[in-house]
């Protein structure tokens, strides 16, 4: 059974851009286009990985992991941060924050599938 993997990002080419990598390497990718939307689909379909874009309106990244761990059922759950904004000491706030990996965007192909692989192996 295909590995669930939910990507949640206000732009619909960036969910589009994952999604199709992913499915191409044999996941099962469900889309949030903000926050509550992702928090949302987290609980309904319990993903095996989540991705979260780092700054959408409603709800952020940050906000979503926030909420995600304190739900047990989500403790353990690989949750990546994808972000445009990749200021120095972003990487460090956002795994402090909960964060299991980190991506900033444009999204180089070959670290979001080495990224995911790694997570779910």
């Amino acid at each position: 059974m295909a590995k669930k993997v939910l990507v949640a990002d206000d732009k619909a080419a960036g969910r589009e851009l994952v999604r199709t990598v992913l499915e191409g390497h044999g996941y099962q990718v469900f889309e949030a286009a903000d926050g509550l939307e992702a928090l949302s689909a987290a609980q309904r379909l319990h993903p095996d990985l989540i991705i979260l874009d780092l700054h959408m309106p409603g709800l952020d990244g940050f906000g979503v992991m926030k909420e995600l761990r304190l739900d047990s059922a989500f403790a353990s759950t690989p949750v990546v941060a994808l972000t445009a904004s990749a200021m120095q000491g972003d990487k460090q706030r956002a795994i402090e924050a909960g964060f299991t990996g980190y991506i900033s965007k444009p999204v180089p192909l070959k670290t979001l599938r080495a990224e995911v692989e790694r997570l779910l192996a």
